[in-house]
């Protein structure tokens, strides 16, 4: 328990860690008790060089990173708090995407994640071979052109200045990290839950690179970087970040971890066959398992395979790439309320009054392209009226999300993964009309458990962990156990969870057989200037 000293400080252990998430960065300091002392974020921005084409820098990622270490640090100075308290420092970052790397760690390639889907072809033909290895090792049977290793190959066949001066690709989390211990490219690492965000190219189980499937992928092994344990330390804070942040040099920086395998520990998901829908910028429903299903593993599935932060702990996960994003792109450029968070509940408020179905409009989220099935969908609003207003259409928004929702839910149903209840994580699931209207969609349980520091705070626990504050795994569990509280439950109502299922026949009908021509005429009509 922090105490106060002779002087008037406030004496204990400190934890700082960050998320590296595609729209912002947030920094926070948790005390011993894994209560929270200060936080700060910072928003990021993503370019769009040419349709379907995503890009970030990723020293955007490093400076707003180091601007909300300073300012946490100078508010810990300001509450009474020593920084030289602060016992580690953990981050998490994006599971697919990655940035090419010199030799001094600086960045040679634009940072490319998974909303982008410039290697659709590239995927097509690495699927065309329809190789077992993918699925035996990875649990992947197909790539997909969220895969950092389709990003890796695109880079070597396109980037003159990788192929030239590139020595690692590495994750964003990581990429911080090892900026604040002053690390070069050479000593590149990542975690072994972030490793799996690699799609193909390595050994899920056995926690290492695949040489033959990076051979066949025309990957060097050398540009790998080393798997380590999510809580192992890689290096101290270095002097030229001392300065900029205000913490003392020297300060244990961890492996870090992938943000989807932090969020889902921050909601109590430690066992298997657990439901979890992260609501997050790409929206995720996630399914914890403890290895690979092969029924969950098939071509065609539409689902990733990943490994967790903690030892042997897995998930699938389906996702819709925009989903978050889609949400942010109503309010922002439809409803034009760019920068005012708290018009989400104004929307949500005036959706709430639309009965369900949305009275049968329809958004398709594909608006940085589609996948699979869909593979040249756009995101369009179909069949609106006179009488449809914004709040209509943000409904249309929220359901759509759903419908592809309830197509991964049929899946895991049919592999036996039973989905009675599901938890909700990450900003979307503040949102009770959202929560409503997933639990009928699904026809579950919707539970949302309070814990305001997310992947943030588990970040934390982990630090406290590898500080040696914390024993063992176990410790681990408690710890995050003890600062989740149900906060809220959603119950299915039965006879709309029957009006969506009809819905969503019709829309599967509809987006894979009767605008398919039409897509395939609005691809070539993008291309006429």
């Amino acid at each position: 328990m922090p105490h106060v000293d002779i002087g008037g400080s406030v004496m204990g252990k400190l934890y700082m860690g960050f998320d590296a998430g595609t729209q912002s960065v947030k920094v926070a300091v948790y005390d011993e008790q894994f209560r929270l002392v200060t936080s700060r974020s910072l928003p990021t921005s993503l370019t769009y060089p040419q349709p379907g084409w995503v890009e970030m820098d990723v020293n955007t990622y490093l400076d707003n990173c180091v601007v909300c270490m300073a300012e946490t640090t100078s508010e810990l100075r300001r509450l009474g708090f020593d920084p030289k308290d602060v016992s580690a420092i953990m981050g998490d970052g994006i599971i697919c995407g990655i940035v090419g790397i010199d030799e001094n760690a600086d960045p040679v390639t634009p940072y490319i994640n998974y909303l982008d889907s410039r290697t659709m072809a590239d995927v097509e033909t690495i699927n065309a071979k329809k190789l077992d290895i993918w699925s035996r090792e990875t649990g992947n049977p197909e790539a997909s052109p969220m895969f950092p290793a389709m990003f890796a190959r695109w880079f070597i066949a396109n980037s003159e200045a990788f192929r030239t001066k590139g020595v690692k690709f590495v994750h964003n989390a990581p990429y911080i990290l090892m900026r604040l211990a002053g690390l070069k490219g050479k000593d590149a690492f990542i975690d072994w839950g972030a490793m799996s965000g690699w799609g193909l190219g390595y050994d899920v189980q056995k926690k290492c690179w695949s040489e033959e499937q990076l051979h066949i992928l025309g990957i060097d092994p050398q540009y790998m970087p080393t798997i380590r344990k999510p809580w192992d330390i890689v290096g101290g804070l270095c002097e030229a970040m001392s300065v900029r942040t205000g913490l003392p040099a020297g300060i244990p920086i961890l492996a870090g971890a992938g943000d989807t395998m932090q969020s889902m520990l921050g909601s109590g998901v430690f066992e298997a066959n657990q439901g979890v829908d992260v609501a997050g910028t790409c929206a995720m429903f996630c399914v914890s398992t403890s290895g690979i299903v092969p029924e969950l593993s098939k071509p065609g599935m539409g689902l990733i395979f990943n490994s967790g932060t903690l030892p042997d702990s897995y998930f699938y996960w389906g996702f819709v790439r925009t989903g978050g994003l889609s949400l942010r792109w109503f309010k922002d450029h439809v409803a034009r309320h760019e920068g005012d968070g708290s018009y989400y509940g104004t929307l949500s408020e005036g959706a709430a009054k639309v009965p369900a179905g949305a009275g049968g409009v329809q958004f398709l989220p594909y608006l940085t392209g589609g996948y699979g099935e869909e593979k040249e969908a756009s995101g369009c609003f179909l069949n609106m009226t006179m009488d449809d207003n914004q709040f209509v259409m943000w409904r249309a928004v929220l359901e759509a999300i759903g419908y592809d929702y309830m197509g991964l839910a049929d899946s895991y149903r049919a592999a036996g993964v039973p989905l009675k209840r599901i938890t909700v994580t990450e900003g979307g699931s503040r949102d009770g009309l959202w929560n409503q209207i997933k639990s009928n969609m699904l026809g579950a349980e919707v539970v949302r458990f309070e814990n305001p520091g997310g992947a943030v705070l588990t970040n934390c626990v982990f630090g406290a962990y590898a500080a040696g504050d914390l024993e063992g795994v176990d410790d681990v569990k408690a710890a995050l156990g003890s600062v989740i509280k149900r906060s809220g439950v959603y119950k299915p109502e039965a006879a709309l969870t029957r009006r969506y299922r009809e819905l969503f026949e019709n829309r599967q009908k509809l987006v894979r057989e009767d605008l398919k021509a039409a897509f395939s005429r609005l691809v070539k009509m993008r291309a006429i200037h």
